[in-house]
C-alpha cells in the first residue's frame, strides 16, 4: 500500500442501527464520520450529533464511536474499544472540541461486558461513556451517565 493512499475505515455493522438510535432520540447527525486530525495524523469517529436543550436553549452535542464486540474475546474487544476511546478523547482535547464522547454498545454487549467487574470499574470511574442502544427497535435504552 502506498502511503499516500488514504484508506476509509470499515462502518461497524451496528453504525446505521446506532445513526437511526441517535436520529429517533432527538438527535441530528453532524458528521458521518466525525473528522478527527493530531499533527499530520488523520483519524474518525463514526458518528457526531447534536440536539437542542430547549430549557437551556443550549445544544448538547456529541461524538459516538460505534462498538459491535463481535470478536473472539470480548476482554480483547473491551481493550481495544477503550484504547481507541481515550485516544479519541485525548484528540478531542488537543483540537479543542467541546463534545462529549461516547462509546455505543448493544443491549447483549452491555449485560456481558459492563455489567461484570471488569466493566463496571470502567463505569464507576467514569473512565468511558456509554450509549446502550436495543439494536432490534433500534433505540436508545440508556446513557452512562446519564
Amino acid at each position: 500500500m502506498s502511503p499516500n493512499f488514504l484508506s476509509v475505515p470499515a462502518k461497524d455493522i451496528y453504525h446505521d442501527t446506532v445513526k437511526r438510535a441517535l436520529q429517533k432520540d432527538g438527535w441530528t447527525i453532524t458528521h458521518d464520520p466525525f473528522p478527527l486530525q493530531i499533527g499530520n495524523k488523520r483519524l474518525s469517529a463514526d458518528l457526531g450529533a447534536e440536539r437542542l436543550i430547549s430549557a437551556k436553549k443550549e445544544t448538547q452535542k456529541i461524538v459516538v464511536e460505534v462498538k459491535s464486540f463481535v470478536g473472539q474475546s470480548n476482554v480483547k474487544d473491551l481493550e481495544q474499544a477503550l484504547g481507541q476511546y481515550v485516544l479519541y478523547r485525548q484528540v478531542l482535547n488537543e483540537m479543542g472540541v467541546e463534545r462529549s464522547l461516547y462509546l455505543a454498545v448493544s443491549r447483549p454487549t452491555f449485560n456481558t461486558v459492563f455489567t461484570i467487574e471488569l466493566g463496571q470499574v470502567l463505569l464507576k470511574n467514569q473512565i468511558i461513556k456509554l450509549i446502550v442502544f436495543d439494536d432490534e427497535s433500534e433505540a436508545i435504552v440508556q446513557w452512562i451517565p446519564d
